[in-house]
Protein backbone atom coordinates (compact mmCIF):
# COMPACT_ATOMS: atom_id res chain seq x y z
CA UNK A 1 0.00 0.00 0.00
CA UNK A 2 2.46 2.29 1.11
CA UNK A 3 4.79 1.60 -2.63
CA UNK A 4 1.00 2.04 -4.23
CA UNK A 5 0.51 5.64 -2.15
CA UNK A 6 4.62 7.18 -3.16
CA UNK A 7 4.03 5.87 -7.02
CA UNK A 8 3.26 9.83 -7.93
CA UNK A 9 4.28 11.24 -4.81
CA UNK A 10 7.35 12.25 -3.48
CA UNK A 11 5.90 12.41 0.10
CA UNK A 12 3.29 10.95 1.84
CA UNK A 13 1.06 13.87 2.54
CA UNK A 14 2.33 16.81 1.21
CA UNK A 15 4.92 18.27 -1.76
CA UNK A 16 7.42 18.78 1.54
CA UNK A 17 8.63 16.76 4.38
CA UNK A 18 5.72 16.74 7.48
CA UNK A 19 5.21 14.68 10.96
CA UNK A 20 3.58 11.83 8.87
CA UNK A 21 6.81 11.31 6.93
CA UNK A 22 9.09 11.70 9.79
CA UNK A 23 6.84 9.10 12.38
CA UNK A 24 7.06 6.35 9.15
CA UNK A 25 11.14 7.32 8.76
CA UNK A 26 11.54 6.31 12.47
CA UNK A 27 9.25 3.29 12.11
CA UNK A 28 11.24 2.16 9.09
CA UNK A 29 14.76 2.87 10.38
CA UNK A 30 15.96 -0.48 12.05
CA UNK A 31 14.29 -2.07 9.43
CA UNK A 32 16.49 -0.89 6.58
CA UNK A 33 19.12 -1.10 8.31
CA UNK A 34 18.58 -4.79 10.03
CA UNK A 35 16.23 -6.76 8.30
CA UNK A 36 15.26 -5.43 4.31
CA UNK A 37 18.33 -6.50 2.52
CA UNK A 38 18.87 -5.73 -1.48
CA UNK A 39 16.39 -8.51 -2.55
CA UNK A 40 13.92 -7.43 -0.08
CA UNK A 41 14.09 -4.05 -0.98
CA UNK A 42 13.81 -4.48 -4.77
CA UNK A 43 9.85 -5.07 -5.34
CA UNK A 44 9.25 -1.51 -3.39
CA UNK A 45 11.31 1.22 -5.31
CA UNK A 46 8.93 3.88 -4.97
CA UNK A 47 9.41 3.15 -1.01
CA UNK A 48 13.23 3.02 -1.19
CA UNK A 49 13.28 6.51 -3.32
CA UNK A 50 11.20 8.19 -0.42
CA UNK A 51 13.24 6.54 2.22
CA UNK A 52 16.88 7.45 0.92
CA UNK A 53 15.28 10.97 -0.16
CA UNK A 54 14.87 11.67 3.79
CA UNK A 55 17.73 9.90 4.70
CA UNK A 56 20.04 12.24 3.03
CA UNK A 57 18.33 15.34 4.05
CA UNK A 58 20.54 17.57 6.31
CA UNK A 59 17.97 17.86 9.25
CA UNK A 60 17.75 13.83 9.49
CA UNK A 61 21.14 13.26 8.94
CA UNK A 62 21.78 15.75 12.08
CA UNK A 63 19.86 13.17 14.17
CA UNK A 64 20.26 9.73 12.94
CA UNK A 65 23.90 10.64 11.38
CA UNK A 66 24.97 8.41 8.68
CA UNK A 67 22.92 5.28 7.77
CA UNK A 68 24.02 2.33 6.16
CA UNK A 69 21.31 -0.06 4.48
CA UNK A 70 20.92 -3.34 4.96
CA UNK A 71 23.37 -5.69 2.76
CA UNK A 72 22.61 -8.96 4.99
CA UNK A 73 19.85 -9.54 6.84
CA UNK A 74 20.19 -9.93 10.56
CA UNK A 75 19.69 -13.65 11.48
CA UNK A 76 18.00 -14.74 14.53
CA UNK A 77 20.19 -15.89 17.35
CA UNK A 78 18.03 -18.15 19.96
CA UNK A 79 20.50 -18.05 22.42
CA UNK A 80 20.97 -14.33 22.44
CA UNK A 81 16.77 -14.14 22.69
CA UNK A 82 16.82 -17.02 25.39
CA UNK A 83 19.26 -14.91 27.51
CA UNK A 84 17.54 -11.59 26.96
CA UNK A 85 14.23 -13.12 28.18
CA UNK A 86 15.58 -14.59 31.31
CA UNK A 87 17.23 -11.23 32.28
CA UNK A 88 13.93 -9.31 31.46
CA UNK A 89 11.96 -11.94 33.69
CA UNK A 90 14.53 -11.13 36.31
CA UNK A 91 14.23 -7.80 36.66
CA UNK A 92 10.29 -8.08 36.49
CA UNK A 93 10.44 -10.16 39.10
CA UNK A 94 13.03 -7.96 41.43
CA UNK A 95 10.63 -5.23 40.52
CA UNK A 96 7.65 -6.79 41.69
CA UNK A 97 9.35 -7.53 45.01
CA UNK A 98 10.53 -4.49 45.95
CA UNK A 99 6.64 -2.96 45.19
CA UNK A 100 5.51 -5.82 47.59
CA UNK A 101 7.58 -4.55 50.40
CA UNK A 102 6.01 -1.31 50.56
CA UNK A 103 4.79 -0.09 53.87
CA UNK A 104 0.67 -0.23 53.36
CA UNK A 105 0.31 2.77 55.40
CA UNK A 106 2.00 4.49 52.42
CA UNK A 107 -0.60 3.37 50.30
CA UNK A 108 -3.26 4.24 51.98
CA UNK A 109 -2.15 7.44 52.35
CA UNK A 110 -1.86 7.71 48.85
CA UNK A 111 -5.28 6.74 48.01
CA UNK A 112 -6.56 9.56 50.38
CA UNK A 113 -4.88 12.23 48.39
CA UNK A 114 -6.88 14.01 46.12
CA UNK A 115 -5.50 15.26 42.65
CA UNK A 116 -5.67 19.64 42.77
CA UNK A 117 -7.59 20.42 39.81
CA UNK A 118 -5.29 22.76 37.91
CA UNK A 119 -7.02 25.84 36.55
CA UNK A 120 -7.12 25.87 33.12
CA UNK A 121 -4.79 28.96 31.45
CA UNK A 122 -6.48 30.54 28.41
CA UNK A 123 -3.85 31.05 25.55
CA UNK A 124 -4.41 34.20 24.04
CA UNK A 125 -2.79 34.42 20.18
CA UNK A 126 0.56 36.37 20.12
CA UNK A 127 1.09 38.89 17.22
CA UNK A 128 2.61 37.23 15.11
CA UNK A 129 -0.19 34.19 14.85
CA UNK A 130 -2.73 37.65 14.46
CA UNK A 131 -0.46 38.90 11.95
CA UNK A 132 -0.35 35.24 10.02
CA UNK A 133 -4.12 35.13 10.35
CA UNK A 134 -4.98 38.24 8.93
CA UNK A 135 -2.40 37.87 5.63
CA UNK A 136 -4.50 37.50 2.36
CA UNK A 137 -4.67 33.61 1.45
CA UNK A 138 -1.66 32.89 -1.52
CA UNK A 139 -3.82 32.81 -5.20
CA UNK A 140 -2.90 30.02 -7.91
CA UNK A 141 -0.47 32.34 -10.26
CA UNK A 142 -1.78 30.64 -12.88
CA UNK A 143 -5.64 30.84 -12.47
CA UNK A 144 -5.65 33.91 -15.23
CA UNK A 145 -4.00 31.91 -17.98
CA UNK A 146 -5.97 29.80 -20.31
CA UNK A 147 -6.50 26.34 -19.02
CA UNK A 148 -5.10 24.72 -22.61
CA UNK A 149 -6.14 21.25 -23.34
CA UNK A 150 -3.11 18.87 -21.90
CA UNK A 151 -3.80 17.57 -18.75
CA UNK A 152 -0.88 17.63 -16.65
CA UNK A 153 -1.69 15.17 -14.18
CA UNK A 154 -2.89 12.70 -16.64
CA UNK A 155 0.23 12.69 -18.19
CA UNK A 156 2.35 12.82 -14.88
CA UNK A 157 0.31 9.30 -14.64
CA UNK A 158 1.43 7.96 -17.42
CA UNK A 159 4.89 9.28 -16.98
CA UNK A 160 5.18 7.31 -13.59
CA UNK A 161 3.05 4.20 -14.82
CA UNK A 162 3.82 3.54 -18.54
CA UNK A 163 6.87 2.68 -20.23
CA UNK A 164 9.41 5.77 -21.66
CA UNK A 165 8.20 5.05 -25.29
CA UNK A 166 4.91 4.98 -23.98
CA UNK A 167 5.06 8.11 -22.16
CA UNK A 168 6.99 10.59 -24.76
CA UNK A 169 4.83 9.19 -27.81
CA UNK A 170 1.49 10.47 -25.00
CA UNK A 171 3.90 13.70 -24.62
CA UNK A 172 3.86 14.68 -28.48
CA UNK A 173 0.40 13.39 -29.01
CA UNK A 174 -1.54 15.67 -26.23
CA UNK A 175 0.82 18.73 -26.40
CA UNK A 176 -0.45 21.79 -25.92
CA UNK A 177 1.81 23.75 -28.51
CA UNK A 178 -0.64 27.26 -27.70
CA UNK A 179 -0.70 27.16 -23.83
CA UNK A 180 2.66 25.26 -22.91
CA UNK A 181 6.09 25.55 -23.49
CA UNK A 182 8.86 23.33 -23.23
CA UNK A 183 12.37 24.45 -21.54
CA UNK A 184 15.77 23.14 -20.87
CA UNK A 185 18.35 24.04 -18.09
CA UNK A 186 21.52 23.95 -16.46
CA UNK A 187 23.00 24.18 -13.25
CA UNK A 188 24.15 27.72 -13.39
CA UNK A 189 26.93 27.02 -10.62
CA UNK A 190 28.12 23.11 -11.30
CA UNK A 191 31.19 24.13 -9.57
CA UNK A 192 28.92 23.97 -6.39
CA UNK A 193 27.83 20.27 -7.11
CA UNK A 194 31.03 18.48 -5.25
CA UNK A 195 28.53 15.01 -3.80
CA UNK A 196 25.79 13.46 -5.38
CA UNK A 197 23.72 13.53 -2.55
CA UNK A 198 24.63 17.29 -1.63
CA UNK A 199 23.04 17.54 -5.56
CA UNK A 200 19.99 15.78 -5.33
CA UNK A 201 19.35 18.01 -1.73
CA UNK A 202 20.07 20.86 -4.19
CA UNK A 203 17.04 19.68 -6.68
CA UNK A 204 14.46 18.94 -4.07
CA UNK A 205 14.81 22.18 -2.54
CA UNK A 206 14.17 23.69 -6.00
CA UNK A 207 11.40 21.93 -6.49
CA UNK A 208 9.83 22.20 -3.04
CA UNK A 209 10.07 26.41 -3.54
CA UNK A 210 8.39 26.18 -6.98
CA UNK A 211 5.27 24.06 -5.44
CA UNK A 212 2.82 26.87 -6.82
CA UNK A 213 4.09 25.05 -10.14
CA UNK A 214 3.45 21.64 -9.62
CA UNK A 215 0.00 21.65 -11.05
CA UNK A 216 0.80 23.68 -14.42
CA UNK A 217 4.26 22.42 -14.69
CA UNK A 218 6.17 19.00 -15.12
CA UNK A 219 9.67 18.45 -14.69
CA UNK A 220 12.87 15.98 -14.61
CA UNK A 221 16.48 16.91 -13.93
CA UNK A 222 18.74 13.92 -14.48
CA UNK A 223 22.22 14.08 -12.42
CA UNK A 224 25.40 12.78 -14.18
CA UNK A 225 28.51 11.40 -12.73
CA UNK A 226 30.10 10.67 -9.00
CA UNK A 227 31.39 12.06 -5.67
CA UNK A 228 33.55 15.28 -6.62
CA UNK A 229 33.33 14.93 -10.77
Amino acid sequence: VLNDHLLTRTYLVAERITQADISVFCTLLSLYQHVLDPAFRQPYENVNRWFVTLMHQPQFKAVVGDIALCEKMAQFDAKKFGELQKKGKDVKEKGSKIKEEKPQKAKEEKKKEKPKKEEEEVELPDETEIALAQEPKSKDPFEKFPKGTFIMDEFKRVYSNEAENVSIEYFWDKFDKENYSIWYCEYLFPQELTLVFMSCNLISGMFQRLDKMRKNAFASMCLFGEDNN
